[in-house]
């Protein structure tokens, strides 16, 4: 099972470290990472492996969001099927 996580907000020093570090915490293996910084907004796009994940997929992605409002971004973690059917054509 994998998740897709997306970042976004104001660039920041430690944004990849902190959010990475979450992850592991969580037992979650980061596959791809994809990141820009176009002047001061920072935009990232990770593929996590979630199938060892030590709690529920739904609490992983209420404590992302979490995160996010304490740092000032905008975090969303969303399971890859959800993700696939919403991009569908």
């Amino acid at each position: 099972m994998r998740a897709v996580i997306t970042v976004i907000g104001r660039d920041n020093v430690g944004i990849l470290a902190k959010i990475s570090t979450e992850c592991a915490g969580y037992n979650n293996n980061i596959i791809e990472v994809t990141q820009s910084v176009l002047q001061d907004l920072f935009v990232m796009i990770m593929l996590v492996d979630i199938s060892k994940c030590n709690i529920p997929f739904t609490e992983f992605s209420d404590k992302m969001t979490a995160l996010g409002i304490e740092m000032g971004l905008s975090i969303r973690a969303m399971h890859e099927d959800i993700f696939n059917s919403m991009h569908r054509i």
